[in-house]
């Protein structure tokens, strides 16, 4: 079929739903814009865009308008200018916004060639769009750089209303290397991880710092909704085989990849790794059910109550939730389950603190001061779960920059969470 098959199905008031990252279909998408002048509020939804596209700077006005669920580095400066929109939500329950937001959806997707069987792979990014299969058409871009991943995320060719063949190179995301900081935190929390545990980890330096210290590890899981290169080596050294988990015993479980050749090449056709939906993954009912269950993930700032700001910076949105709540919820009720939210203790060349006292204003709460578990900067871990008001003020002061522990420890007084 030719893309212009896939025109004469976008209708007025088309909602299209394109996978995150890599799954983007960008032969299609780019059709789709070279004809925006003749569309009638079509609206594009997606997570975390790669791609630079001219709908993002509202061209198009509300002939083509595109809706993000996560800021990153291509949309954030768009969503600033006000040309782009963001709804706020949990991973988790994205696909049922969409679903909520959508008025005559029609997936747009990047694929891989379908096996002998006539299943196409969603490749890279089950996310959200894995649950559309069978309750929305799908009209697909088959690229042989897509690699075929297992799961819940097979589509047939049945199935499709439409595609096309395009060959697009997947765009590399190399991980960030962490630094001497980064690994003096990730060695706390790996020392905090038992042999046998289950393990979600977010993006970022100090996470990847965490997978490299446990390579020592033994009968590791991994339920996580961002597959990354870190894991690779966990896997092939022994120390990940998912033999003690108890959802999908034996198999790595993620809800996207984003990283190098190298991790799609390990992905494709490889049996012992499964992307699901993400409403599967993250749901933190699920992940409740697994036990030693461990979650991961980077945060911006922290208050003395222990309120995490993980999406904005100075008032300003940088990112969105993601699945950090999500993860944090379902580790506080996993029979022996762990949740760090991992910081460096400064910013800005160590000139501020980010142990604060209170978040600032329009700093917006990801994980709330009732589900953090454990805080780790590169001087500690405060525990503070069903701790009070002063011991997590202490708790979190004694993991703060020594530079600012007096000032600190004088606001603490101020606001009346410590009285000596």
């Amino acid at each position: 079929m030719t893309v212009a098959s896939l025109l004469e199905r976008i209708r007025p008031d088309t909602d299209l739903i394109v996978p995150l990252a890599n799954g983007e279909p960008t032969t299609l998408l780019d059709a789709v814009e070279a004809q925006a002048e003749h569309l009638r509020g079509v609206r594009v939804h997606q997570m975390h865009a790669l791609h630079e596209r001219p709908m993002m700077d509202g061209r198009h006005g509300d002939r083509l308008r595109h809706v993000s669920y996560f800021l990153s580095h291509v949309t954030r400066p768009h969503f600033t200018r006000g040309t782009i929109d963001l709804v706020p939500n949990h991973f988790s329950e994205v696909y049922d916004l969409m679903v909520r937001r959508s008025r005559h959806p029609l997936v747009l997707a990047c694929v891989s060639p379908p096996d002998r069987h006539g299943n196409y792979s969603l490749g890279v990014s089950a996310d959200y769009t894995a649950s559309f299969i069978g309750r929305a058409p799908f009209f697909v871009q088959v690229n042989e750089h897509m690699p075929r991943t297992f799961g819940r995320n097979q589509i047939h060719v049945s199935q499709v209303v439409g595609s096309v063949t395009s060959a697009v190179p997947l765009v590399d995301v190399p991980p960030v290397e962490p630094d001497e900081v980064d690994t003096r935190i990730g060695a706390f929390v790996a020392e905090r991880i038992p042999h046998g545990a289950t393990l979600q980890t977010g993006i970022g330096a100090i996470p990847n710092a965490v997978l490299t210290h446990l390579r020592d590890h033994r009968d590791l899981g991994v339920h996580t909704e961002l597959l990354s290169d870190g894991i690779i080596d966990l896997v092939e050294c022994g120390a990940v085989n998912g033999v003690v988990k108890r959802n999908n015993r034996t198999k790595v479980i993620g809800a996207f990849a984003l990283g190098t050749r190298r991790l799609h090449e390990f992905l494709h056709d490889n049996g012992g790794v499964e992307l699901w939906p993400v409403r599967y993954v993250n749901d933190p009912r699920r992940i409740a059910t697994e036990p030693g269950f461990v979650s991961i993930n980077a945060t911006l700032s922290v208050d003395f109550l222990g309120q995490c700001a993980s999406e904005t910076i100075g008032g300003r949105y940088w990112s969105s939730s993601g699945g950090q709540a999500d993860f944090a919820r379902g580790a506080m009720y996993s029979e022996g389950g762990q949740g760090f939210v991992v910081l460096r203790s400064t910013a800005q060349h160590g000139t501020v603190s980010r142990i604060v006292p209170q978040l600032g204003a329009g700093e917006v709460v990801t994980t709330p001061k009732n589900t953090v578990d454990h805080v780790v900067t590169e001087y500690g871990v405060a525990e503070l779960r069903g701790r009070t008001v002063a011991e997590r003020t202490r708790a979190l002061i004694a993991v703060a920059h020594p530079a600012f522990r007096d000032e600190l420890s004088a606001a603490a007084r101020r606001l009346g969470y410590l009285t000596a």
